[in-house]
């Protein structure tokens, strides 16, 4: 999974092709939980999608100008344009496979 920052996050996700970005935090309990299930993703699917994460700590404005406003988020760019956002402590590895999958 490539990390992103502020200074990379354009050139990483406005490409052409899918792109999904998990946005996260050290003090979301939540993300970490996700956080071994969603590299298994990338190595998954990592040939037809490509994977970031984005620690929002010292990137809050870069977050809420993509409107994360909660985590953990899960947010999933084709050709640069934002197509869906997955948030909520209830968010499952299965709903996120399941998206991934819609966009193969």
């Amino acid at each position: 999974m490539i990390e992103l920052t502020k200074d990379n996050f354009d050139a990483e996700v406005n490409i052409d092709g899918v792109v999904m970005v998990d946005y996260w935090s050290e003090s979301c309990e939540r993300c970490i939980e996700l956080m071994p299930d969603v590299i298994k993703l990338s190595e998954e699917y990592g040939e037809q999608i490509k994977f970031c994460k984005l620690n929002i700590k010292g990137s809050r404005r870069l977050a809420m100008a993509q409107k994360v406003m909660g985590l953990p988020s899960i947010v999933f760019y084709k050709n640069g344009e934002r197509l869906e956002h997955l948030s909520g402590e209830e968010l499952e590895v299965e709903d996120i496979t399941s998206t991934i999958k819609n966009y193969l």
